[in-house]
């Protein structure tokens, strides 16, 4: 159904609002259908679970329509006041849908605690179990949809549909059983089952709140996108190491980034220059990542600056296994030998501790050789 959506709906398979739109259009329908079907089935036979989940599918349906606006927003060209675009609002929307998605669980949580405190009897039918064991089927498809367009695309606003879409599965199960286990065992649960399903939707909307918050926070790399702007950047001749990547997303599909590359001294301005501008060019075309490359000049044929960055390596390597060292140089002096690098600490080193660390690296090294003088910046990686 998906691929038959795509095929006659979708022209152009570039564009990432086609998908959007395509989404929101056929969650509003689904979500519509389902809510007058639930709602009718809840007041018919009188279940609290039944009538919360019909309008959790009411709340989708809302956040359908907010899908679809964002798709629309986001599309937006660049322009003076948003010279990157306006993807962000992607994210902006994914977070109303979760604020959505907690209003349901709260209402669907005091409907519930008020069953608890006055049961009333349930007057079920096969047709009514029939209609919400379809829902079900409709729902686990609405969530394969979205998780696949959303992956198509990279699109939070997607893949937060479609984990709700999945909440509302176990959502749905669990009214089916509350109301199975009063036919059965003539056992009415259903006050309490409404109460697990307002919990499992306000879980969703938590964490759809969280996944939608990070990117517009500012995230760390990703581990994934760091290696291949890092193997991208090092392929080209003259480049002879990396770091200090920072990534910001102004949306899904424009990213903008920024990178230290570490070139011999000895290599022409011109020429090194001549390198940068290449790999920022390639990088855009290939990648559609806007990068700005800062060069470190470096010197890479001086043994004894080597074997001086080696002796400090490995001491840092000692002290603390996920500690690494950049942008060394070496000064020397008559009486001083100034050894300026920058470090780089896991996060769990405080302020405090960061002192520390950088004065114990001195103090070994002046066993070393008592000539030696560390020039330390401490920073922390930009890197998931």
């Amino acid at each position: 159904m998906t691929s038959f959506l795509e095929k006659h709906f979708i022209k152009d398979k570039e564009n990432r609002t086609a998908y959007g739109v395509l989404a929101g259009i056929v969650g509003i329908i689904c979500n519509v259908f389902l809510f007058i079907g639930k709602l009718i089935i809840g007041l018919l036979i009188n279940s609290s679970a039944v009538i919360a989940d019909s309008f959790n599918n009411l709340s989708d349906a809302a956040s359908s329509v907010i899908s679809l606006v964002g798709a629309k927003l986001a599309a937006k060209p660049a322009d003076e006041e948003h010279p990157f675009g306006h993807g962000r609002y992607e994210y902006i929307v994914a977070l109303i849908v979760s604020f959505l998605i907690l209003e349901v669980g709260f209402t669907c949580f005091k409907s519930s605690v008020d069953k608890i405190l006055h049961p009333e009897d349930l007057s079920i039918t096969t047709v009514a179990l029939i209609i919400l064991i379809v829902s079900v089927l409709i729902k686990v498809w609405l969530s394969l949809f979205n998780r696949k367009l959303g992956k198509k695309i990279d699109s939070k606003v997607l893949l937060a549909t479609a984990k709700d879409a999945l909440g509302d599965v176990f959502v749905t199960s669990a009214a089916i059983c509350s109301l199975l286990i009063y036919k059965i065992f003539d056992l009415n649960v259903d006050g309490y089952v409404g109460c697990i399903v307002a919990i499992m939707v306000f879980w969703a909307g938590i964490s759809v709140a969280r996944d939608t918050i990070e990117p517009l926070l500012g995230e760390a790399v990703p581990e994934e996108l760091y290696r291949q702007i890092c193997d991208k950047v090092m392929s080209y001749d003259g480049i002879e190491g990396t770091h200090d990547l920072i990534v910001h997303s102004y949306g899904p599909t424009r990213r903008m980034a920024s990178i230290h590359a570490e070139i011999k001294n000895t290599l022409a301005m011109e020429t090194a220059h001549e390198i940068v501008d290449k790999i920022e060019h390639d990088v855009l075309a290939e990648m559609n990542i806007f990068l700005v490359i800062h060069m470190d000049p470096i010197d890479t044929d001086n043994e004894t600056v080597n074997n001086v960055k080696c002796v400090v390596s490995g001491i840092v390597r000692d002290k603390e296994p996920e500690a690494t060292i950049h942008d060394f140089r070496m000064v020397s002096g008559i009486e001083q030998i100034n050894l300026i690098f920058d470090l780089v600490l896991p996060y769990s080193y405080k302020k405090d501790e960061c002192k520390k660390f950088s004065a114990d690296i001195g103090e070994a090294l002046k066993e070393v050789d008592k000539r030696y003088n560390c020039v330390i910046t401490v920073e922390h990686s930009y890197v998931n």
